[in-house]
């Protein structure tokens, strides 16, 4: 079974993100890129899967600039088989990504799809659901565990009352929840070995799929600062200022 993984280039999550001077958008020169971290741990998933020998093949993709490569190659080093990367300069959002995919899927034929739940920049949270849809096939999404048993994932997802666990028919898409595993650390020679790895490059219109914006960001803006906390001497001062003040009682 193959199981494909896309994967994103994200700003580092140890950076402090900072908003351009004219509100257009982030700014992201000269700042640290890596994997968005719940695709890294999609990955360290597949590679188990493989591990185990429910997996026989791992494929990395994914959609952009050329530095994209960079994140290709740490999931080569993680542990997948080869990668692909969709190189485009333009703008990609949720849909254009999902459309993307989906001739992949077409053209690969994964038994699974694993994907992290959201990126970290944009906190879409949409494009393993409209890759669903697109494909036709089943999803169980935000999962916390994944066991693969004939030819059905068992999937424990996260919800607002705890846990849920479906079993979706394969090939499916799943979506990956930060406690689904922890990504393994990178080795020095398992980067080296990545290196040789094969890592193919196409283009959108090789796919037959025509990049185009459905949405447009109006303004970006840093949220407001925070005004400093205060100590009050007892509890009955604490009550009015949440009373009177606050109006949160």
């Amino acid at each position: 079974m193959k199981v494909l993984v896309p994967v994103k280039r994200v700003v580092d999550y140890n950076v402090k993100v900072r908003v351009k001077s004219d509100n257009t958008g982030v700014d992201i020169a000269n700042v640290k890129m890596s994997m968005n971290p719940f695709d890294e741990i999609a990955v360290e998933e597949a590679v188990r899967l493989k591990e185990k020998g429910v997996a026989t093949e791992v494929i990395a993709v994914s959609c952009g600039v050329a530095q994209c490569q960079e994140i290709l190659r740490t999931a080569l080093a993680i542990g997948a088989d080869r990668a692909i990367l969709v190189e485009t300069t333009e703008e990609l959002q949720p849909l254009s990504v999902a459309k993307l995919l989906k001739a992949l899927v077409d053209k690969e034929q994964p038994g699974l799809v694993i994907l992290g739940k959201q990126a970290i920049d944009d906190d879409a949270n949409q494009t393993g659901q409209m890759l669903a849809g697109l494909c036709d096939l089943p999803q169980a999404t935000f999962a916390s565990k994944v066991e693969i048993a004939a030819g059905e994932a068992r999937v424990t997802r996260e919800v607002d009352g705890g846990l849920e666990t479906v079993s979706v028919s394969l090939p499916a898409i799943i979506t990956a929840d930060l406690r689904l595993n922890e990504p393994r650390y990178v080795t020095l020679p398992n980067i080296m070995k990545a290196k040789k790895k094969q890592l193919d490059t196409v283009k959108p219109a090789d796919l037959g799929v025509e990049i185009k914006p459905h949405l447009k960001t109006l303004k970006v803006t840093e949220p407001p600062k925070r005004s400093a906390g205060i100590k009050v001497p007892d509890v009955a001062t604490l009550v009015a200022k949440l009373k009177n003040e606050a109006k949160v009682i």
